[in-house]
């Protein structure tokens, strides 16, 4: 039987909050109560729910005019040897059920299992591929719930794993109508089984649209990214930042979440997400980054639970880099086999995850990636001491030939080898998903010669989205695995995609 803790008195409050929000701005923290939460005993003795479709309508979400200036002196047009690594598994993950349009894959690594996250539906798997449990209707791990955490599923599902913990996150939205109330829905497993218990929580979010929420782990806090959207047209509001209580949420207590509003020109602000086994040093505020005409913007959100008035969000710190345009004007130009229809490039914003690191001999290292030029290419950054005075170590535009890379993901192991991938497609190709990479004895700023994780069959008709999400994670047991998740097409089609999910190392981490 579900145990569950309605907390009345501070439902109010948060209702008082949730209705305060969008007058603040980013000076000013806003608390908010949780409007409830209960403890599931195990997801394996909830029957996987079917997910009936979307019942929004799908939005536009791009954000101000393309930000296009400068030349860009790192492009790296040709590469050597393929890169240095050692295939591991590759097996499919979830395809499309003929509803929706865009799978927004994401995929998350444990001791012992995968989670992949595709819009409103997941899925887990042994790290051999073996499914244990779904694909699901995303609310299925909130069934028993009360309100639209439970009984809506309009998707921008999005997983993480809390490696010092050994526990997942999962995260997304709800709501009873595209006018809201909408909700943020979080539930936190007990142990480091995806198929066994969970806290479960939900928190009211801004009444406008929400968009690409993001997730980031840190000693802290759980911290979380929306865009806010105008409910009617879809246009781009603000974004806002969260932290949410992790210590709490760990042991099933209640939680707060404290936020900041974003001026309204700082569009999809990632949240630093952790890797590795050594912790930032101490006080470490988590980082947030957007990038600029020819910058990156850099906050820092520091939390202070148990005085929230204290909590602040400063920045941004504005790194140069080197010139570049985004690709496709931010929008849709994206080439394909056979077909006329071009694909979306998000080329407007930085791609998940912004994936920081601290090493044994004491520097902070950020990896990020975005889309930029045409055609299409990977620009990928090293952002060192985030903590002080960041800067860029390296920097790069891996464009080693004519075709179209977009929709990538970047992370870092232990050694300090950096792993991309990503998707690749041309008027004479149907999608691909690839990676490339880097070990820290090559030149800075270069990628070794990529690799095909799986060539598609097929290209997306009569629509423009694809991927909008994609990820790539480093395995905690060895933290030296890469595993990769993006999406692909077997034959043409419009609502028929399918995902992969792929692993694969760097044969000097051992």
């Amino acid at each position: 039987m579900i145990e569950k803790v309605v907390r009345l008195a501070a439902l109010i409050v948060f209702f008082l909050a949730g209705a305060y929000f969008s007058a603040q701005n980013s000076s000013e923290p806003i608390v908010i109560y949780e409007v409830e939460h209960d403890d599931l005993p195990s997801l394996s003795h909830i029957p996987p729910l079917r997910d009936a479709g979307p019942p929004f309508p799908i939005r536009e979400h791009h954000g101000g005019p393309p930000r296009s200036n400068g030349r860009d002196t790192v492009v790296q047009t040709s590469a050597t040897a393929a890169v240095s690594t050692t295939s591991g598994a590759n097996f499919e993950g979830i395809a499309d059920n003929g509803v929706w349009s865009v799978p927004d894959p994401n995929a998350a690594v444990g001791t012992t299992q995968i989670v992949e996250w595709v819009n409103a539906r997941f899925a887990v798997y042994s790290k051999t591929g073996t499914l244990l449990y779904g694909p699901a209707a995303g609310n299925s791990v909130f069934k028993g719930f009360s309100g639209p955490c439970a009984t809506t599923n309009p998707g921008d599902g999005t997983i993480e794993y809390d490696k010092p913990a050994n526990r997942w996150i999962i995260s997304r939205h709800a709501a009873a109508s595209s006018s809201g109330p909408w909700y943020q829905c979080v539930a936190v497993s007990k142990t480091s089984d995806a198929t066994g218990g969970y806290y479960r929580y939900s928190f009211q979010l801004p009444n406008e649209f929400p968009d690409y929420p993001k997730l980031g782990v840190w000693p802290d806090a759980y911290y979380l990214s929306n865009n806010e959207q105008d409910p009617n047209t879809g246009a781009f509001l603000y974004a806002y930042a969260c932290a949410l209580q992790r210590g709490n949420m760990l042991s099933g207590l209640a939680a707060i979440a404290v936020c900041f509003q974003f001026p309204s020109q700082y569009l999809n602000p990632l949240p630093s997400d952790l890797d590795g086994s050594i912790a930032p040093p101490s006080g470490s505020p988590n980082y947030f980054m957007n990038f600029g005409s020819n910058s990156l913007g850099v906050w820092k959100f520091h939390v202070d639970f148990a005085t929230p008035s204290n909590s602040t969000l400063t920045g941004p710190a504005n790194i140069s880099v080197a010139g570049f345009s985004e690709a496709c004007a931010g929008g849709v130009c994206i080439p394909q086999s056979t077909t006329q229809q071009k694909l979306d490039s998000l080329g407007d914003r930085l791609m998940y995850r912004l994936a920081y690191r601290h090493f044994s001999d004491g520097h902070e290292s950020i990896v990020v990636t975005h889309s930029v030029g045409s055609p299409s290419a990977i620009r990928w950054y090293e952002i060192r001491s985030p903590g002080s005075a960041p800067f860029v170590y390296q920097q790069g535009t891996f464009r080693p030939d004519s075709n179209y890379r977009w929709m990538g993901s970047i992370a870092m192991d232990k050694l300090g080898d950096i792993a991309v991938g990503y998707s690749v497609s041309s008027s004479s190709m149907h999608p691909a998903i690839c990676n490339t990479g880097r070990v820290p004895s090559d030149t800075l700023g270069t990628m070794e010669a990529e690799k095909t994780i799986i060539q598609g069959n097929g290209s997306q008709t009569n629509s423009n989205r694809w991927g909008d999400y994609t990820s790539m994670f480093v395995d905690p047991t060895d933290d030296c695995t890469f595993w990769y998740t993006n999406e692909y097409l077997v034959s043409n089609g419009t609502n028929n995609w399918h995902t992969r999910i792929a692993s694969f190392k760097f044969a000097s981490c051992q």
